[in-house]
């Protein structure tokens, strides 16, 4: 799967200024929104902002396009499955 699918889409009929919003090449329209922040900023925007409920791939794939991957730690929860049941 390349990086576009991954991409979280907003619906840009509800806000076309979302910050997620990407061209058809799939180029972040606000970038400048997101390489102006600190990275606590970005932080806080991911997991208790306009990012929390995109998925842990949607967001390492905004992460690594806005180049601050080295957040993926702090913002990508880890999911954690029940242990398998015997029979």
């Amino acid at each position: 799967m390349d990086n576009m699918n991954r991409f979280y889409s907003p619906d840009l009929s509800k806000d076309p200024n979302d910050p997620f919003a990407r061209d058809n090449n799939g180029v972040l329209a606000r970038r400048s929104y997101w390489l102006d922040m600190t990275d606590n900023s970005i932080i806080l925007v991911m997991t208790q902002g306009i990012g929390a409920n995109l998925t842990n791939d949607e967001k390492r794939a905004h992460l690594l396009d806005i180049n601050r991957l080295s957040l993926v730690d702090q913002i990508c929860t880890v999911e954690i499955l029940p242990p398998e049941q015997k029979n």
